[in-house]
């Protein structure tokens, strides 16, 4: 009897394409900044897709490995799957980033919510590099709204002076701050074997060993 095997391929996709992935399936439900999209196919079916983009900070960008290299860094944002069949999303991030390596040279960021239990498996298997976890910060919020991103909400007054206070203005004391839970971040630079080289040298973060599954439940903020 013939035994038939899936054929899985990870190749770039368009905005349509992986929107009900971003929009519905990721627990985010927000479109990020998306410069390059890969998607997993299995069986020619589109079964889930990866997206990499420009970082919003500016501080982040430059603190990796300084502003020489501030134009190279890119963040792996999302990373989603209608089924999470086993080894599916190590294979998507490994073959993606071989396909971002033929685009440049490139350092790769991402970050594991400890708010979610994540303690970032997948780029473990992936080779990436882990880096601690990353610095205290406060997210915006509005009571009845918790369900949306720090960033959707901050985002409304975007390019505005004095943002903080428009928003007191607007929603008075359903307006508050709430401490962000601590996220590991992992860093993996592809490209040429001279730019690989120089970056690992020049990255300002103290590199850590993984950390385990029990060590995410004491590293929130």
């Amino acid at each position: 009897m013939p035994v038939f095997t899936d054929h899985l391929e990870v190749k770039p996709i368009d905005r349509l394409e992986c929107e009900d992935l971003l929009l519905n399936v990721h627990y985010a439900k927000r479109w990020p900044s998306v410069t390059y999209r890969f998607g997993l196919f299995r069986n020619g079916v589109l079964e889930g897709c990866v997206t990499y983009g420009s970082p919003p900070s500016s501080t982040l960008r430059k603190g990796i490995a300084g502003d020489i290299y501030k134009p190279n860094v890119l963040e792996l944002n999302r990373l989603v799957l209608y089924s999470n069949f086993k080894n599916d999303a190590s294979f998507l991030i490994g073959k993606s980033l071989k396909l971002l390596s033929l685009a440049g040279n490139f350092i790769v960021v991402s970050f594991a919510d400890t708010s979610k239990g994540h303690v970032g498996k997948v780029y473990q298997a992936t080779n990436f590099k882990y880096y601690g976890l990353s610095a205290k910060r406060t997210d915006w919020k509005v009571k009845g709204m918790e369900h949306k991103h720090g960033q959707t909400i901050s985002d409304e007054f975007r390019g505005k002076p004095e943002r903080s206070k428009l928003m007191r203005e607007k929603y008075g004391d359903d307006f508050y701050l709430e401490s962000r839970p601590r996220k590991h971040r992992y860093i993996k630079v592809v490209g040429t074997k001279g730019f690989r080289a120089r970056v690992l040298k020049k990255i300002k973060y103290k590199e850590a060993p993984y950390p385990k599954e029990c060590d995410s439940k004491n590293t929130e903020a």
